[in-house]
């Protein structure tokens, strides 16, 4: 008769020691690795859930393993698995640290759905949390689990958002929550109230981008550091960045939209050899998320972003065939732009970029005025630690081309320059007849300066009243020896409009040009706005705005500053005093005015007596 085990531990203590017993060792994605099952009546591939399948998004769940890090943000596409972290993310803490959660969806309706056609069957497929659900104790918005609950809720409930603490905090598809009302706040800010009883919470916030002024948008834009995912190219093993114009397709006549989207491929953007899908699917094991814009030394706020051609389940040929059936459809290419590249869809009024800038330049080099050139103007922009500058040579018609520009650390260095000559190549020499400095930033600086070198500098400043292309005011400041100086007002907006109408045109009389051998930071910057249209009060609005959040504007607002002084010296005139014919644009009655008041009418730098 076998002996029993002395040891042996009646059932009631081991259950006790069970619930004692501390959890694994485990980030999220290692955890999802080991327990997560697939259903397979809403999975393409049922089963295990395998990490090596969508490697971009191992990194994304493990960040919830960092102490540091307080919130994380994922730009996502449709059909990456995004919603998949947000799934494994709650099967971890139920089994790992179990503490009060929220998932807050769009709608109440679409939280009950989720909550009986996703989270429910994922808690009954896995053993380990099936264990761990008290189905019986659980309603379909709030389930119950050993030491948590799990509270499911819409945007579109103000109660819910702010009736409960939450450590976990979770926001799905919030581009697609409502906005704040006069009743109620925003529903966001409503549920981040809920974690500040907790200094160790986390925010998880997910969507597919809509507009520039959306949810998701604005959380990256104040992101401390924002990652995309780079991956080696197969054939010169360069990290690269998949982007939607490196698609290829063949554009023989005659062929249909459909069938060259059946031979779209990726082309390389360092080595141009040709990646196909079967490429891609190694390639993404070998990525890696790599900053793209980093604010601090110490991000709490780190969001991903990434687009349709990273998902092994979408094909380059998928991609460019939604493109080519969309882009003559403004509201199919809207979906396109952000369920398909996750960008946000503006609708752009006018629109430049830095190629343009380059198809501007001319044979002249850097520092020399054109022949053509009757006037030069500058345009400063005064930053905090620095000054943008530009210098622009003026003729007939509004011809202009970019003499100069540069970036320099003082005022006395752009007095140096603006008191510089410059030469024609015959030899004339020129200088520059006034400067607009930037008044907005380092204000009482800025006035002195201009009292100190008032023959050539004159403080503006943007209004964009909508009114008037610029106009005179006074500066009144008594403790300023400024006190009485010309100031002038200007509509930036408009500037814009004529520098991006003039941009479009090919070089010659009436275009905006730049001297040969332009760098790209200049064009980047001057092109840095586009104009679109917004709601605002119920009404359109067609307004200038940067491109990206934190791109450098500088060189564009100096241009802006070159365009106001021009029109102050009556450079719309000149070819009327030749008794040419007018054309284009009318003279601006403020410019005489303030050419007769400011030099007493005696037009110098035009050569009159």
């Amino acid at each position: 008769m076998p002996r029993k085990s002395k040891n042996k531990l009646p059932t009631y203590l081991k259950n006790a020691l069970r619930h004692l017993k501390p959890p694994e060792n485990l980030t999220v994605s290692q955890w999802a690795e080991k327990y997560r099952k697939l259903d397979p009546k809403t999975s393409a591939i049922p089963g295990p859930w395998r990490n090596e399948m969508t490697p971009y998004l191992v990194e994304i769940m493990d960040e919830f393993n960092n102490a540091e890090t307080e919130e994380i943000v994922f730009i996502k596409p449709t059909q990456v698995g995004g919603t998949e972290v947000l799934l494994n993310v709650l099967g971890y803490v139920v089994m790992q640290d179990p503490n009060p959660a929220m998932v807050v969806y769009p709608t109440d309706d679409l939280a009950e759905s989720v909550s009986e056609n996703r989270i429910q069957p994922m808690f009954q497929l896995s053993g380990e949390l099936k264990s761990k659900f008290k189905k019986n104790e659980s309603s379909r918005l709030e389930l119950q689990f050993d030491g948590m609950y799990l509270s499911l809720t819409g945007a579109n409930s103000p109660a819910s958002l702010s009736s409960k603490a939450m450590r976990y905090l979770l926001l799905d598809e919030v581009d697609k929550y409502p906005g704040a009302s006069k009743k109620e706040a925003d529903p966001i800010k409503l549920a981040r109230e809920r974690t500040k009883t907790f200094s160790n919470s986390k925010v998880f916030i997910t969507s597919t981008p809509t507009i520039r002024t959306g949810h998701i948008a604005k959380a990256k834009d104040t992101a401390d550091v924002v990652k995309h995912f780079f991956l080696p190219c197969c054939h010169c093993g360069e990290m690269i960045e998949l982007k939607f114009k490196q698609i290829k397709w063949p554009k023989e006549e005659g062929m249909s939209e459909i069938d060259r989207a059946e031979f779209a491929h990726y082309v390389c953007q360092e080595c141009g050899c040709i990646i196909t899908d079967q490429h891609k699917i190694q390639m993404l094991r070998l990525g890696k998320w790599e900053p793209v814009e980093q604010r601090t030394k110490f991000p709490r706020k780190v969001a991903y972003w990434m687009n349709t051609l990273y998902s092994p389940f979408v094909t380059f040929g998928a991609i460019a065939k939604e493109f080519l059936t969309s882009k003559d459809d403004p509201e199919a290419f809207q979906n396109f732009v952000n369920s398909w590249l996750a960008e946000v869809w503006e609708d752009t009024k006018l629109k430049t970029n830095a190629d343009m800038v380059r198809e501007r330049q001319t044979d002249i080099p850097e520092f020399t005025v054109p022949e053509w050139a009757e006037l030069l103007t500058a345009g400063v922009d005064v930053q905090e630690t620095s000054l943008y500058y530009t210098i622009r040579a003026w003729g007939k018609y509004m011809t202009s081309q970019l003499v100069a520009k540069g970036q320099v650390s003082s005022f006395t260095d752009i007095e140096n320059i603006m008191n510089a000559e410059f030469y024609k190549e015959n030899g004339e020499r020129m200088i520059v007849n006034a400067a607009g400095i930037d008044s907005g930033d380092q204000t009482d600086e800025v006035y002195d300066f201009c009292a100190r070198n008032s023959e050539w500098a004159i403080p503006i400043k943007g209004v964009g009243d909508g009114l008037h292309h610029f106009r005179i005011s006074m500066v009144n400041r008594t403790t300023s020896s400024a006190h009485g100086m010309q100031l002038i007002l200007i509509d930036g907006g408009k500037y814009k409009d004529m520098i991006a109408s003039r941009m479009k045109k090919k070089n010659g009389t009436g275009s905006w040009m730049v001297y040969k051998g332009i760098d790209d930071d200049y064009a980047e910057q001057v092109t840095a706005e586009h104009k679109i249209n917004e709601k605002r009060s119920g009404r359109t609005v067609s307004i200038w705005v940067k491109k990206t959040s934190h791109a450098d504007n500088h060189y564009l607002d100096c241009e802006v500053y070159d365009f106001a002084m021009a029109d102050v010296l009556g450079v719309r005139t000149l070819h009327l005093l030749q008794q040419e014919s007018p054309v284009e644009d009318n003279v601006n009655s403020d410019a005489e005015e303030f050419n007769n008041d400011w030099l007493d009418g005696k037009k110098k730098w035009l050569g009159g007596n």
